[in-house]
């Protein structure tokens, strides 16, 4: 039992070392403020790690034997920098006794001692898995130049476990003299070692390792497709775009397929815009549709219009919907109004509320404010009434300004209330009893909204603003 409270005070000290907070500040994807708190979610410190000197051999000493739950703990707290914190990697020691995610961010670790180094790359070929987790996650924390050679001679090992472990620390490291011995062990025959290998050459983003990466989208195991074609959609080319579409098409896991439309969203693929539409309209997994919205959303092409439209009216998917209308916000064309309009009557409120949100990006000069937007006033749910009083302040429109009087007589909710003052007097709020009446509210926050609104509607800008829940990443 004190060996295993070891691990776990161990994993405090990570946290220190590796500048993540220990436990995550995650907002709920009701919370008004959910947006402006998951931005900041790398809020914390992160200077030069300032915890106390890590004992490296006590730790991989209570590590041995220690419940896979607990090492897992322990090895999400030495965090790894970079990208790869929304899939992890394809294969860790832990992974087939204790599946986990781990949360990463980017930064370096300072040196540890030569012969701490020496006792992490003996802990790769241990027997023990926890040992094995901890020791390549803390070889990631270190700069290339101190491990890289080490571990690109581990990658010849005749032992694949080791080979699967020395291609993960390469990734973490980002050692960029890995490249060619990573491209040569995408021919592995252990699974574990090819997709481990194609992840660790999307985290170095050479474009040499390009056409070995899609080489893998037919690869037999899954986990290999997966990580290639994650891999490659982290590569700033357009040259594989032709091959992700034929993987969104063709592949016969949701998953790759997921992952495959991830990638040309971000890589703003105009030329797969009908394919996307397809998927949107005819995966059988609403996953796969949700993220298609998404990457439609994120290319800002507005022929995507109608794919998105038709699933905003058809899908029987509430997340499929949300991100469809989210996708029609950021795209901004004008010609969707009618179609958010008739989402604001959604029977999700996450739809309903980012229907709000997505007509206040239709801000240009002379847009009418729906009807079905001033309905939202009278919503049951807080955030959807705060959407749509934002939404009405960034139209302005002076037709809306008595259904905004009739909201701010009724409202309860302070935000939604000062929300209201917002979208009044950017709509041109001039009735001296409405103003006097704000003036001598009880509420100081409600007099200093009114006196912000009377000395110039813009001066409320950019409060409140309420977006949508975070869109879907692998």
């Amino acid at each position: 039992m004190q060996r295993i409270i070891g691990l776990v005070v161990a994993t405090f000290a990570f946290s220190s070392l590796s500048g993540v907070p220990a436990v995550a500040n995650t907002a709920r994807s009701g919370d008004t403020n959910a947006y402006a708190q998951g931005r900041n979610h790398n809020a914390f410190d992160q200077g030069r790690r300032r915890g106390t000197p890590l004992d490296v051999e006590a730790l991989l000493t209570a590590a041995r034997g220690a419940p896979p739950v607990i090492c897992s703990l322990a090895a999400k707290a030495v965090g790894n920098w970079g990208w790869g914190n929304w899939s992890d990697v394809p294969s860790t020691p832990l992974m087939a006794l204790a599946p986990a995610s781990h949360d990463n961010d980017d930064g370096d670790s300072d040196a540890l001692p030569a012969a701490d180094r020496e006792r992490l790359f003996t802990g790769l070929s241990s027997d023990d898995a926890c040992v094995r987790e901890l020791s390549v996650r803390l070889i990631g924390t270190q700069k290339a130049e101190l491990v890289g050679g080490e571990l690109v001679t581990r990658l010849g090992s005749s032992d694949a476990g080791l080979r699967s472990v020395a291609a993960l620390g390469l990734g973490l490291a980002e050692v960029q003299s890995g490249l060619d011995p990573l491209i040569r062990t995408l021919r592995d025959p252990s699974v574990d070692v090819r997709a481990n290998s194609a992840w660790a050459l999307g985290r170095l983003e050479s474009g040499r390792a390009l056409t070995p990466l899609t080489g893998l989208f037919r690869d037999d195991a899954e986990k290999v497709r997966l990580a290639a074609v994650s891999a490659v959609g982290r590569m700033d080319s357009t040259s594989a775009i032709p091959l992700l579409i034929r993987v969104i098409q063709q592949d016969n896991s949701p998953a790759v397929r997921r992952v495959a439309v991830w990638a040309l969203g971000n890589l703003e693929a105009r030329d797969a815009i009908s394919a996307l539409s397809g998927t949107l309209a005819h995966d059988a997994d609403a996953r796969v549709r949700e993220m298609s919205a998404w990457a439609l959303g994120n290319i800002e092409d507005r022929s995507s219009v109608a794919a998105l439209g038709a699933a905003i009216r058809g899908d029987v998917d509430d997340r499929v919907r949300e991100t469809a209308v989210w996708a029609l916000g950021n795209i901004g064309d004008h010609s969707s109004l009618d179609i958010l309009a008739a989402a604001t009557g959604d029977r999700s409120s996450n739809v309903r509320g980012t229907a709000a949100w997505a007509i206040g990006q239709m801000d240009d000069n002379g847009t009418k404010a729906p009807a079905g937007l001033l309905r939202l006033l009278t919503d049951e749910s807080a955030d959807i009434r705060l959407k749509a009083a934002w939404a009405l302040g960034q139209l302005e429109d002076a037709g809306a300004l008595p259904a905004i009087r009739d909201a701010l007589k009724a409202e309860k909710n302070d935000q939604v209330r000062r929300g209201l003052i917002r979208a009044l007097m950017k709509s041109g709020e001039s009735s001296q009893t409405t103003l006097t009446q704000l003036l001598s509210s009880s509420d100081p926050q409600i007099r200093e909204a009114a006196v912000r609104g009377i000395a110039g509607a813009r001066s409320f800008d950019p409060w409140p603003w309420p977006w949508p829940r975070p869109r879907p990443f692998p």
